[in-house]
């Protein structure tokens, strides 16, 4: 995962409270059960991205050509296949 956990866990009391403050939200209870749920969903979509990724990355070393990661041609592929990824995944 590329944030630890107390990163994830302190994105989620932002969120919360961005929503709060916000009036998006009004908590009639608890707010454990919210933050959870905000910390699953943020979790769950850099899974996805780190997957992409992974994805794309065999797909450049795959080429006969090898490319250098974070050459000009890498990058222009990397983000072309990236975002054909997401598009495959429904994240477009």
């Amino acid at each position: 995962m590329m944030l630890s956990n107390d990163k994830i866990t302190h994105m989620t009391h932002v969120v919360l409270k961005g929503l709060m403050d916000k009036g998006l939200i009004i908590l009639k209870k608890d707010d454990g059960l919210l933050r959870r749920e905000i910390k699953r969903t943020i979790m769950g979509e850099l899974k996805i991205g780190e997957d992409i990724d992974e994805a794309v990355r065999r797909k450049l070393q795959s080429f006969s050509k090898k490319l250098v990661e974070g050459s000009p041609e890498w990058e222009v592929l990397y983000k072309k296949y990236y975002e054909e990824e997401e598009a495959k995944r429904g994240r477009r």
